[in-house]
């Protein structure tokens, strides 16, 4: 019994959120759709063009930076080991 209603609960948590991730596409479809953007129009001659052109248009209205690439600031430092090779050295010489 118990396990019925935590599957119960379980799925109406998912369903829940579900719920809210397609309201929120929604939403965001039809700012796209202000911004000038025409969904299933079926030029795909123009399709990466237009709906960049349309989020970066939405993100000026929104006063923020679009969430798909862009310019960001500040720095990277990939490839850099955590940690020195002496603390690597200290960490493991005892094995």
């Amino acid at each position: 019994m118990a396990k019925d209603r935590r599957h119960l609960a379980a799925k109406t948590a998912l369903t829940a959120c579900a719920d809210g991730y397609r309201a929120q596409v929604r939403a965001e479809l039809v700012q796209l759709e202000k911004a000038g953007y025409q969904v299933g129009d079926g030029d795909h001659t123009t399709y990466p063009a237009g709906i960049q052109a349309a989020e970066a248009r939405v993100a000026a209205q929104n006063g923020a930076a679009s969430g798909y690439g862009g310019v960001t600031s500040g720095s990277s430092e990939a490839g850099r080991p955590a940690m020195s090779m002496a603390d690597s050295s200290a960490m493991y010489s005892h094995h």
